[in-house]
């Protein structure tokens, strides 16, 4: 059941139309001379309620933004004038949940790549293929990088001082 907590008392609103304010007549009274005599009715609208402020001399407000007439959700902060209240929409679960349902499993009867698939990357594959020219390359830097370490071991024999 909805309800309307102020100064951490709970209203549980029952009725179709609710008014609130200071005077006694109304359904919800609260005591503060920052609220009006009739300052403002809550109408049920299907599974919830809309607030409508009634002309108020220091308004309603919703979440900080003042509201002539709007629909109310779960958690809203409310104030009439400088009363503070929270909207409490049902969330004490009078409708059954949903029933369990058995799910079956299956394998899959395809699990293979289809024919025409042959790579998902927008990137052309590069073919395996012996280039003997990069081959020759390699080589060449190898032997060069031999003779380079060869020399520098060389020369530092040669001006290494003798034991």
């Amino acid at each position: 059941m909805p309800k309307l907590v102020i100064s951490g008392t709970a209203h549980e609103l029952v009725g179709d139309l609710i008014t609130i304010g200071r005077g006694p007549d109304n359904m919800i009274v609260i005591n503060d001379p920052s609220v009006s005599t009739h300052h403002a009715q809550l109408q049920r609208a299907g599974e919830m309620y809309r607030l409508k402020d009634l002309d108020s001399t220091n308004g309603t407000r919703v979440n900080g933004i003042p509201a002539a007439e709007t629909g109310l959700r779960f958690d809203d902060r409310i104030r009439f004038g400088a009363a503070e209240a929270r909207y409490e929409s049902d969330t004490s679960g009078s409708q059954p949940l949903p029933q369990l349902e058995k799910i079956t499993v299956r394998p899959a009867e395809f699990s293979a790549a289809p024919a025409d698939f042959t790579n998902a990357s927008p990137f052309a594959r590069r073919k395996d293929q012996k280039d003997p020219f990069r081959s020759a390359i390699f080589v060449g830097l190898g032997i060069v990088l031999l003779v380079f370490l060869g020399s520098m071991i060389a020369v530092l024999m040669m001006h290494a001082p003798s034991l």
